[in-house]
């Protein structure tokens, strides 16, 4: 059951990562060796609070800072860290991000080293940028406070903790206090205990757009500075409040200004103010910004998040028209993998030169704000279909991917191993002070939904379809109230489209050799009143080669205690249903279907390097891999559709997957594959085969209503 906490906390937090104080890495080592340069390295301790000699290891690799994994650290990796940052040793290692999350890439993962390297990029790792990561797993280091002499860095703590860790925009008009999200208001930095401002002399617009763009909005508008001199400029511990329209008042309780940055200076294409020029106020700052005051940001929500009848205008005018960019697989609002349409198919980015600038563009263009991470190595799970374009080179301030450089592919150049993701900075909405209470229901007093039907898109359950006021189980006690289980990661199956194309075909089968497909309900219900064992009935059959393209395996609901033994084809079954089978008229009425029980989950085959994993034979664990597939071969029972009543004519074959959402998948949008068939009777031609949202939406209209072609038979 959920509970909100009070709306005292209205302030918009966003974490940022440290000003930082890098440190070259050469030292004053006699020369080794000569062989090919790689990129220069330089690495930086970073974080708060801190010492001088610990933090966050942060290492800039190809241009660009990033951070290491903690997975399988060691007190040896960090021997050599240290010895990079110009200590002799380590003395400890952190784990899970002590030191504040970073941002932008994951350099390095599953780093081992043996403690004598004189680079971190002589032990051994995943590869530069292939990490399966998030920031709350940053590595830090704690080193010996002794320099190793000679080695000269920046790298000193300053008196005043020169940092900024967080900031939020502060709300100052009563009616905004009580709506989320907050669009407007003071930019305030935390300081020590409390909250300080910033000096708006010399404030840009490109400084605006850096803080909207953290509080996950795609763009910032002009504000009203006069609007807010009320506030700033009112008489100390004065109380008064002037009437600045029917429904708003501004706040203008004196608080004592505390400013602590100013000369700002932001390019517009940061995703953190931290990464921008600015100057920090030394001492007494009673005096500070006399000819300012404080700096007022004012945002543009995205579609997502936007509120009032004004911005659902511009929100129905910015949707008129299909969108060309998406993100796919990802389990929260505003990350995914990106694809693009592109000649009316979808297709993915390859990973190649993918940063932080190329990834906000795709997170503005989508209504969010700048991107907290650019995602490698498919982070977000491998997309199917044409890899569209690579080496995308955006600058940051294109209003879209496609006013980007990029190079368009062949199939030679990349992989979905590849594909390009992103993690979006998403608005604060309330919904994560939400609590939820699983399993111990003791100390539920009451039911407050029911009915519950969600999209998967949407950003609460209050969002979701459902009962309303009408519960239908108000007064049942805890019998009957629900719970989940969580997950970062989850399975995505898809279908193998040109399989089913290549291996579509009719066959005849004499019904005295159907009796255990019958008994599994496998054929169509007129099967009941035929003359068995004489006759036949028509089916057509293809071969399903299923793919789990996610990032965790596809397991069956159903533990192994309860799945079902049928004595008939002496299997078990894990799932009772695991694939639909139709064949639709093109106003999408059903006219046959079939079903597949999921009898045997198991790895067929799998990706280079990829392990089997699960096996049916003598009653072994069932499940699909991440990066494997299950192959169910048209000569198999149930793999069929029995159409012996379905009249010639143009029909779609469709294939749903999962289809009653038994098993968590990271996205259900491509469960489904359409086929175009035509039937005259006694051949059946298939084509066109594709997963149901590979397409865009022009393309799958004219596909439902094309008739067949003649040209294609398949025998």
């Amino acid at each position: 059951m959920g509970s909100c906490s009070s709306w005292a906390r209205q302030e918009l937090l966003v974490l940022l990562s440290s000003v930082w104080l890098w440190v070259g890495s050469a030292q004053p080592t006699p020369p080794g060796p000569t062989h090919t340069p790689g990129p220069q390295l330089k690495f930086r301790l970073a974080g708060y609070p801190r010492k001088h000699n610990e933090g966050r290891v942060e290492v800039f690799y190809n241009d660009e800072w990033g951070t290491i994994c903690d997975d399988d650290f060691t007190l040896a990796n960090a021997h050599v860290l240290c010895r990079h940052l110009g200590f002799v040793a380590a003395t400890g290692w952190a784990h899970s991000a002590k030191y504040g999350k970073g941002v932008g890439r994951i350099w390095l993962d599953n780093v081992n080293c043996a403690g004598g390297e004189k680079s971190i990029g002589d032990c051994k790792h995943r590869g530069w940028g292939n990490s399966d990561c998030s920031h709350e797993e940053d590595a830090g280091v704690i080193c010996k406070d002794e320099r190793i002499p000679g080695f000269k860095d920046s790298n000193v703590i300053e008196t005043e903790q020169s940092h900024v860790e967080e900031v939020r925009l502060r709300s100052v008009v009563s009616g905004a206090r009580r709506q989320l999200p907050v669009t407007e208001g003071i930019v305030e930095v935390r300081y020590k205990d409390g909250w300080a401002q910033i000096c708006d002399e010399g404030w840009s617009s490109q400084n605006s757009r850096v803080v909207c763009g953290m509080m996950g909005f795609p763009a910032e508008k002009k504000v009203n500075r006069n609007f807010y001199k009320l506030a700033s400029k009112s008489q100390p511990k004065q109380k008064r409040r002037e009437d600045v329209g029917p429904k708003k008042r501004l706040f203008t309780e004196r608080q004592q200004l505390n400013y602590r940055l100013h000369s700002v200076s932001c390019t517009g294409t940061e995703v953190h103010l931290s990464m921008c020029a600015f100057e920090f106020y030394r001492g007494n700052t009673s005096t500070a910004c006399g000819a300012g005051m404080p700096a007022v940001v004012s945002c543009v929500p995205g579609p997502l998040f936007a509120t009032g009848n004004g911005h659902k205008k511009k929100q129905r005018q910015q949707q008129q028209g299909q969108p060309r960019i998406r993100l796919k697989g990802g389990a929260k609002v505003g990350e995914g993998r990106v694809e693009v349409l592109k000649s009316s198919e979808w297709g993915t980015i390859c990973d190649d030169r993918w940063n932080l600038l190329s990834a906000s563009v795709v997170c503005r263009e989508l209504g969010f704000g700048s991107a907290k991470e650019a995602l490698t190595g498919a982070r977000m799970g491998q997309g199917t279909g044409p890899i569209h374009i690579n080496e995308v080179q955006c600058l940051g301030t294109e209003k879209s991917l496609w006013s980007c450089p990029f190079k368009n592919i062949t199939q030679e150049d990349c992989k979905h191993t590849e594909d390009a993701a992103v993690r979006c900075n998403i608005p604060y909405m309330g919904y994560e002070n939400l609590e939820t209470w699983y399993w111990d229901a003791s100390n539920v007093t009451e039911m407050v939904l029911s009915g519950v039907k969600c999209a998967g898109h949407e950003m609460s359950l209050s969002h979701c379809q459902h009962h309303g006021t009408s519960l239908n189980c108000r007064n049942t006690g805890t019998r009957f109230a629900a719970g989940v289980i969580c997950s970062e990661t989850a399975s995505d199956l898809l279908l193998h489209a040109p399989l089913v194309q290549e291996t579509a075909y009719i066959e005849d089968r004499p019904l005295h050799m159907l009796y255990c497909a019958a008994e599994e309900n496998c054929l169509s219900s007129s099967a009941r009143q035929a003359n068995w064992p004489y006759g036949h009935r028509r089916l057509l059959r293809f071969s399903s080669q299923i793919h789990n393209n996610g990032r965790a395996d596809f397991r069956p609901k159903a533990g192994r205690h309860s799945w079902v033994w049928h004595e008939c084809h002496r299997h078990y079954h894990s799932m009772d249903i695991f694939t639909h089978y139709d064949i639709l008229t093109p106003n999408g009425t059903k006219v046959a279907e079939g079903h597949k029980a999921s009898f045997c989950l198991e790895d067929t085959e799998c990706e280079e390097d990829v392990a089997k994993r699960y096996e049916c034979a003598n009653f072994g664990e069932q499940g699909i891999t991440v990066g494997c597939w299950d192959l169910y071969r048209h000569d198999i029972d149930c793999q069929w559709i029995d159409i012996t009543d379905v009249k010639p004519g143009n029909y779609i074959l469709q294939v749903v997957i999962n289809p009653n959402f038994e098993v968590a998948e990271s996205d259900f949008t491509n469960n489904a594959m359409k086929c175009n068939c035509k039937y005259d009777g006694h051949r059946i031609w298939v084509h066109s085969c594709h997963i149901g949202d590979a397409l865009s939406e022009e393309a799958n209209k004219r596909f439902e209503q094309y008739p067949g072609q003649l040209n294609n038979q398949i025998s």
